[in-house]
């Protein structure tokens, strides 16, 4: 059942937020550090783990598949906002940071997808 995907997404995100925080606590800061990225690999991992290790039927792996595949883009929208915001106050700086990191991610695509080959 599609209930199964969203039990699944509310388990990885809410562990995701306490090790985040755990994570921002240990380093000094009063903040969440990767707790959002901690759940969606906690997602993508469970989920695999889930088709793999039990028989699930086919409505509740078509939930379990739907909400892993809504989750990521949304979070990576509303974190991409964040970060340019982020940007934006942080100077040219930043900025510039930002673009040289989303540049060398283009740069990887030709050479990650000749690996996969």
């Amino acid at each position: 059942m599609v209930i199964y995907g969203v039990a699944l997404l509310s388990f990885c995100m809410v562990l995701g937020i306490i090790l985040g925080e755990l994570l921002g606590r240990l380093f000094g800061v009063d903040a969440n550090i990767g707790g959002i990225g901690i759940a969606m690999l906690l997602l993508i991992f469970l989920s695999d783990y889930f088709k793999k290790s039990f028989r699930l039927g086919d409505i509740t792996e078509k939930g379990i598949t739907f909400w892993s595949m809504i989750y990521i883009p949304i979070v990576v929208a509303m974190a991409s906002k964040q970060n340019v915001l982020g940007a934006i106050d942080g100077g040219l700086v930043a900025l510039f940071a930002g673009g040289i990191a989303v540049l060398l991610s283009f740069l990887m695509i030709p050479i990650l997808s000749k690996i996969k080959k």
